[in-house]
């Protein structure tokens, strides 16, 4: 499996939940997460998809601390089960 393929089924799951799945991009900062996902009642999160078993590169990590810091929702994902899991936790529909 591909990171492109969990990508989608996050894209797909996070809609079927009722939220949006928003790519990210952030010109001038590298290692940003993927994407920025939303759900109803004010409920953000950033996620960086991963192929399964790789893990997020030094520059990813310091990011998402970085963006932590500031009080903010960031996750790693490497699987469809832990997209499954992100949406039981973040509280989507599902």
């Amino acid at each position: 499996m591909r990171e492109r393929d969990i990508e989608e089924y996050l894209r797909n799951q996070v809609k079927k939940a009722g939220g949006k799945a928003y790519k990210f991009v952030s010109p001038g900062n590298d290692g940003v997460p993927d994407r920025l996902v939303l759900f109803p009642g004010g409920r953000v999160y950033f996620v960086e998809l991963k192929a399964p078993g790789k893990k997020p590169r030094p520059l990813q990590i310091k990011q998402m601390r970085d963006i932590a810091s500031f009080g903010c929702n960031v996750r790693a994902i490497d699987s469809k089960e832990g997209v499954d899991a992100f949406i039981r936790e973040a509280g989507g529909t599902k």
